[in-house]
């Protein structure tokens, strides 16, 4: 073969030569990649009611009358057995509104659905119980007095253990100073909670404020380490606080009632 093409003239060599080179590129192009695509999700208002049911219900504690929403937002993706090639992920890649992220990076247990759903609500279970703690932690109140019964379906994973939290103190305490934690407005955020209040991230931000500004929110709570993923397709008109801590989050909101300047990213 190698004979054959060093008599064959130099621009016939290189047109045989890129046959099976073109050939690799075609493969690659449509073999399945470990991708997804990621959209903005669903939000719901953790002072409000899900099928009927309150999203936050507590027992052994007065509860208050709340005006305004905390809403939790998430992502919504394509489903981890699904596959996607080289030329479908580019119709996606530069849209402000969808994200290609590594499969890994949305379903990092891997597994089928079954076992990633299963996985992803055992996460929100644990999220919900170190909400409730951290919340009362927060809040000085013994867990064996009051009880506090979180009720969300279809949303799975620990992102929403931050808005869990300001919900029950919203519930329980308000600002502290007779009024909503919310000061009436639509607050949104994002960010996994432990049991003694840390923040940490979650991923999907960017996604995650814009559907908290279509779904009405004028304040997003976001992980301080995530500010530049909030900002980088941030909505006119939704203001970024970060946090760190369920104290900052709670820190923040009385600084907005009173008209004070909250944290930036």
């Amino acid at each position: 073969m190698l004979s054959r093409l060093t008599r064959l003239p130099r621009p016939a060599a290189l047109a045989v030569c890129a046959v099976p080179v073109l050939g690799l590129f075609a493969a690659a192009a449509f073999a399945p990649l470990p991708f997804v695509v990621a959209v903005p999700g669903l939000t719901a208002d953790v002072l409000g009611s899900d099928q009927g049911k309150p999203v936050i219900a507590v027992s052994g504690a007065p509860v208050r009358d709340t005006k305004g929403q905390l809403r939790m937002t998430t992502i919504r993706a394509t489903g981890p057995s699904s596959t996607m090639t080289l030329p479908e992920l580019v119709g996606h890649w530069f849209k402000t509104d969808e994200a290609v992220l590594p499969r890994e990076a949305v379903y990092s247990t891997g597994g089928s659905d079954e076992e990633i759903e299963k996985h992803n609500l055992e996460e929100m279970a644990k999220s919900q119980s170190a909400a409730a703690d951290a919340a009362l932690g927060f809040l000085r109140k013994d867990p064996k007095d009051v009880k506090v019964e979180l009720n969300l379906a279809d949303v799975g994973g620990p992102s929403a253990g931050l808005l869990f939290s300001l919900g029950i103190i919203d519930k329980l305490d308000g600002d502290g100073s007779g009024g909503d934690l919310t000061g009436g407005r639509t607050i949104a955020g994002t960010g996994t909670i432990t049991a003694d209040g840390k923040v940490g991230a979650v991923g999907g931000v960017a996604l995650k404020t814009q559907a908290a500004r279509r779904d009405g929110a004028s304040v997003f709570l976001v992980p301080r380490d995530e500010c530049a993923d909030a900002q980088s397709e941030l909505p006119e008109g939704l203001q970024l606080v970060p946090v760190t801590s369920l104290t900052d989050a709670v820190n923040a909101l009385r600084a907005l009632n009173r008209g004070e300047p909250a944290p930036s990213c």
